[in-house]
């Protein structure tokens, strides 16, 4: 699934980012797996990550995020028409964890539901909420993408229990009078699903399921080395646009060397790479909005830069969107 923006300016108006305050550095992880830093990051690049405290739950950590992110545009909850929570680590099933922060922020009529596209569905979620606002149908969108991976690891598996970590991440879409989404790529293999799945999270049986996330990195490794750039590629193509007109590229923070992987075959130079996976580790669906808010604070997104985000996961999902920055100034 590919498309380019088509008349339509929607843009970012309002970004912002949260992570639990417990810090779990690699050290601490050898007293529950058979590891050491030096192997974690060999391997990863990952140095340290957040874990939520055991009373936390994802609309915690998530709110302090949408809350920035409608500040930062200007904006007060009543003001957003539309709230997506991608996530596979809602508060619970139901209600969900859109709606219980449409009523926390006071967005008391907003449409709000959970999307669920693994590491991907942040991206998931920015391209329905353009297309929500494109079609006239929403006027203010909240995007909130975030997972409490903590709460569903197996803490006695090293091969997932060193990758992931807590956190969250808020766009709030607009309609701008320049620059703005430029078009998306998205899609999704489901031969390929037992790579990285959650038995017993759902209305199939299995017997004596013990709901930890299970990955095969191998195969993991193999589709996101692929996907992430086939992805860019594509939307590059689709939007008339090419490696070189890249100012910024946030990727998924998988693994260290999955993005040097994708960057390198991309041609896009190290300087243009967001990269934080060292200290906050795969945060899923907190991902990509974790590094852009980081983009920002650094002072990377300017007026006029282009944008290339992609990402990938559980699903097995992926998806890109380009983004021509602008400065918050609504339509």
């Amino acid at each position: 699934m590919i498309g380019s923006a088509n008349g339509a300016r929607v843009g970012i108006t309002g970004l912002a980012a949260h992570v639990p305050e417990r810090v779990y550095t690699n050290a601490d992880l050898e007293q529950f797996v058979d590891t050491t830093d030096e192997w974690i990051v060999e391997r990863t690049g990952i140095r340290e990550r957040r874990f939520a405290e055991k009373h936390e739950a994802l609309t915690d950590i998530a709110l302090p995020a949408a809350q920035e992110a409608l500040e930062k545009a200007g904006l007060q909850g009543k003001d957003i028409d539309l709230l997506i929570c991608a996530t596979v680590t809602p508060d619970m099933m139901f209600p969900t964890s859109s709606a219980i922060m449409a009523d926390r922020l006071g967005a008391a009529e907003a449409g709000a539901y959970d999307l669920l596209a693994g590491c991907t569905g942040f991206m998931y979620a920015l391209a329905q909420a353009y297309g929500m606002l494109a079609a006239g149908l929403s006027q203010r969108a909240l995007v909130v993408g975030g997972d409490v991976l903590s709460k569903i690891l197996d803490w006695s598996d090293r091969s997932t229990l060193v990758i992931f970590g807590d956190g969250a991440g808020a766009v709030v879409l607009e309609r701008v009078e320049r620059g703005g989404f430029l078009g998306f790529e998205l899609g999704a293999d489901g031969a390929g699903g037992g790579n990285l799945w959650l038995p017993g999270s759902g209305s199939r049986h299995f017997d004596e399921p013990d709901s930890f996330v299970k990955m095969n990195g191998r195969e993991v490794f193999k589709f996101a080395t692929r996907v992430l750039v086939s992805s860019a590629e594509k939307l590059l193509a689709e939007c008339g646009k090419t490696v070189a007109d890249i100012d910024v590229y946030v990727p998924h923070q998988a693994n260290r060397r999955i993005i040097d992987h994708a960057a390198g075959k991309l041609g896009i130079p190290e300087e243009k790479v967001v990269v934080n996976v060292d200290r906050y580790g795969n945060t899923s669906s907190g991902s990509i909005p974790l590094a852009l808010a980081e983009a920002e604070a650094d002072g990377r997104l300017r007026e006029g830069e282009l944008v290339l985000m992609t990402g990938m996961g559980a699903g097995l999902t992926w998806g890109s969107a380009l983004i021509e920055w602008t400065e918050r100034t609504a339509a």
